[in-house]
């Protein structure tokens, strides 16, 4: 499983996909360590070692790359997601971002409400989302929310939902403020550690489910996807609604 996963490393590495190559790095380290506990063999040992020291060497040449990217704001990752893939659900996307410092999050989306079409609600993905905050590592005290009113009857439900979204997050110590505008058509999500995600389809990148039953239902990870794109960049200042 090390050696695997190292080899993942690598190719990410080539490809430049630098933060999950230093991720998988990371990842396979431990893996090789334990290894190296394990056996007994002199030879080998002496052998994994050598590995390991290569694979430090070059995860720390990547994770200085990274930050100086971060730190002159020229960090850049784009993740496809394909058509009916899997594994996507808001915790793989979004938790290697949310570091203990994230306290405040903004998030812009011109469609957290009711949507009519192919029976699909919005506002759960954007429930869904807030409860992956409260449940950490970070320590969110403030969501910023704008987005767009609902047109017509749909109001009224999207007003009550949203309300009764702020109470729920309020019995976390959590505060969510909400603003509407007309003209938003940009979809966006930054925290406060300076992160910022562009998602082609904002929240609902989440096909329907086959049935109220069915696998995927509960689980966003075994949910299919549409296609779309994910950029996420890091600036030093991330700026306010």
């Amino acid at each position: 499983a090390g050696a695997e996963t190292v080899k993942r490393a690598v190719q990410l590495d080539v490809a430049g996909r630098f933060q999950e190559s230093l991720v998988c790095y990371q990842e396979g380290i431990d893996l090789l360590l334990q290894v190296v506990k394990a056996t007994t063999d002199e030879v080998k040992k002496h052998h994994y070692r050598q590995k390991i020291s290569e694979y430090v060497t070059r995860a720390e040449r990547i994770k200085k790359h990274v930050e100086k990217e971060k730190q002159d704001g020229k960090y850049h990752k784009q993740i496809r997601i394909e058509e009916n893939a899997t594994g996507f659900g808001y915790e793989k996307l979004f938790q290697e971002y949310l570091s203990e410092i994230v306290s405040e999050v903004w998030v812009e989306d011109p469609y957290i409400r009711q949507v009519h079409q192919a029976s699909r609600y919005l506002l759960y993905n954007f429930l869904r989302f807030c409860e992956m905050l409260v449940k950490g590592p970070c320590k969110v005290k403030t969501i910023h929310l704008l987005t767009s009113y609902d047109e017509g009857s749909g109001r009224n439900q999207q007003m009550t939902a949203l309300e009764e979204i702020k109470q729920s997050l309020s019995n976390y110590g959590v505060t969510l403020n909400i603003d509407f505008s007309s003209s938003i058509h940009d979809r966006e999500i930054r925290f406060n550690n300076g992160w910022m995600i562009k998602i082609g389809r904002g929240l609902d990148y989440f096909k329907k489910p086959q049935g109220r039953f069915s696998i995927g239902y509960c689980d966003f990870d075994l949910r299919p996807c549409h296609e779309t794109t994910v950029d996420v960049f890091h600036t030093k200042h991330t700026k306010k609604m």
